[in-house]
């Protein structure tokens, strides 16, 4: 599904730069900012906009058989939510090793503003200045 809102929307995705591990193989998950980086790949379909750069990850921590991310949304009333969640467990579940535990949590505190996309995001949007919290 993912892959099919991407297209519609234009995305241009950029080649893998998490290798998966190989069974028997060791393996050493990848730090936060990787994650992160993997996240980038999670598109919100209304906004067609990945969900870091939207400013919907709020924390990423990563320990030896762990991933563990605080999220939320832009509303609590988010028709794609589900959609998202789901979208962020395939991407993650498609790099992490399978004994890995992904644990993604919806958290509404504090409550998202438009203040927390990336400047690049909010001029895509149209905003030029930062807006207040």
């Amino acid at each position: 599904m993912y892959l099919y809102y991407s297209l519609c929307a234009g995305i241009y995705m950029q080649k893998e730069t998490i290798a998966p591990a190989t069974v028997g193989e060791a393996h050493q998950l990848p730090d936060a900012e990787a994650v992160r980086a993997l996240l980038k790949k999670v598109v919100d379909p209304e906004m067609a906009i990945n969900i870091v750069d939207l400013g919907l990850i709020y924390n990423i921590v990563v320990t030896a058989q762990r991933v563990q991310i605080e999220m939320t949304m832009t509303s609590p009333a988010c028709p794609m939510g589900g959609m998202i969640v789901d979208d962020a467990y395939a991407e993650l579940h498609r790099i992490l090793p399978d004994d890995c535990e992904v644990d993604i949590q919806i958290v509404w505190e504090p409550p998202w503003a438009p203040s927390m996309m990336s400047e690049k995001c909010r001029l895509r949007l149209g905003w030029s200045e930062t807006p207040e919290p």
